[in-house]
């Protein structure tokens, strides 16, 4: 039996998902909402870890060509006092691998490869149970029915209703979005600044945090600890207004760190929602989370790697599933109704595996945040130094 599968959403956990099924010869429909794979930009840059993101990449025999576009001399990291002071300025060795960084939009490209994405396909609900299988409703009004359908659609998942009540709650710490571009030409002194990855500078309960994408472009971080709706009184497109209210937050921090944002273009607002650490749900047959929708995170480099070997496990238990099944025929008169019990016994297991990896990492980004962004400065900087030796 070819299992009828579909995984919502094009993300890294998506995409993986897909990619390493299609390797197996696995038929899989990948719905995206967005009309086509540039319609946003793709956001900063990921570094993706030995063990996790590069693992998930080798299962879908994509490593090498990773390994091709990846920055290691990103994986560098400065940290600066508020008054420009450089407290730390780590360097990786010329044959680290441990964390190289790739552009988001490299990695989705990547992964799309020969995939064929059934684009502006927004979903509005799954409903699990009926007598053909999973039902998937669309914005534009047409339903299909799959035997599993993948929640891989990010934080406000259309999939996860369907298992699980839970949703996002606000940690208390926003972060505003900006960028430089042609940073090494046209602002060649933040340039030197930044360094070939990230820069961070941490003060009372706010950090500013800048990191090098590929081709001289910089993301900038404003992060600090606010009310959600602190910024009810900007209008999100006056620009101006905007980085006036976060000039202030930060006034008195060096001109230099200051810079990173009177050069910002647009400004995105990006609250920081969490799932909870321990995010589990009763099992239900047909359906599953991957990624954010099932352990959304603060965003401190565990999100996406985790994300991808979500994707690439479960994908590879399903293919060599059906793999042993077809090679050994069907001695025992299996019947459909069987085999899609096998199926579900296959997510049934994945998830007690993704749940207990999940929250050990909620555990870890969870703390982390509350020290990065936190009364104590110092706390972040002693941060740093246990993951620097600890690596």
């Amino acid at each position: 039996m070819r299992y009828r599968i579909a995984v919502v959403g094009s993300g890294p956990a998506g995409l993986t998902f897909a990619r390493v099924l299609h390797r197996h010869g696995h038929p899989v429909t990948v719905l995206e909402r967005d009309p086509a794979p540039d319609a946003r930009p793709p956001g900063g840059t990921l570094d993706l870890r030995e063990g996790l993101g590069q693992l998930a990449l080798d299962k879908a025999g994509l490593l090498a060509e990773f390994q091709a576009l990846c920055r290691p001399e990103g994986q560098a990291m400065r940290i600066l006092d508020p008054d420009g002071t450089v407290l730390r300025d780590w360097r990786p060795r010329p044959d680290d691998r441990a964390n190289p960084e790739i552009d988001r939009g490299q990695l989705r490209d990547l992964l799309l490869g020969p995939l064929d994405i059934q684009w502006g396909r927004g979903v509005t609900r799954v409903v699990p149970g009926g007598r053909d299988g999973v039902l998937v409703e669309f914005a534009d009004g047409r339903q299909e029915t799959f035997d599993l359908v993948v929640g891989a659609d990010g934080a406000r998942s259309r999939v996860r209703p369907a298992v699980s009540p839970v949703t996002p709650r606000y940690t208390g710490v926003t972060s505003v979005e900006t960028s430089l571009d042609d940073v090494d030409t046209r602002h060649p002194g933040l340039a030197r600044l930044i360094g070939d990855g990230s820069l961070a500078a941490y003060g009372v309960n706010r950090a500013l945090v800048a990191q090098r994408n590929s081709g001289g472009h910089v993301k900038v971080y404003a992060q600090f600890r606010a009310p959600l709706d602190w910024h009810t009184h900007l209008e999100p497109a006056d620009t101006e207004a905007v980085r006036s209210s976060l000039l202030a937050l930060f006034d008195g921090w060096a001109a230099p760190l200051l810079e990173l944002l009177r050069h910002g273009a647009a400004f995105v607002h990006r609250p920081v929602h969490v799932l909870p650490v321990s995010h589990t749900w009763t099992h239900v047959p047909g359906v599953t989370l991957l990624g954010d929708a099932a352990h959304l995170m603060p965003p401190l480099g565990a999100g996406a790697n985790l994300a991808m070997l979500d994707g690439a496990e479960l994908a590879e238990s399903i293919a060599t599933a059906t793999a042993t099944a077809t090679g050994a025929g069907d001695p025992d008169g299996l019947d459909e109704l069987d085999e899609l019990d096998e199926l579900d016994e296959i997510v049934r297991a994945f998830e007690e595996r993704m749940w207990a990896r999940a929250g050990r990492w909620a555990e870890i980004t969870t703390a982390g945040l509350e020290r990065l962004v936190s009364p104590d400065p110092a706390q972040a900087l002693a941060l740093f130094d246990r993951v620097q030796s600890s690596s």
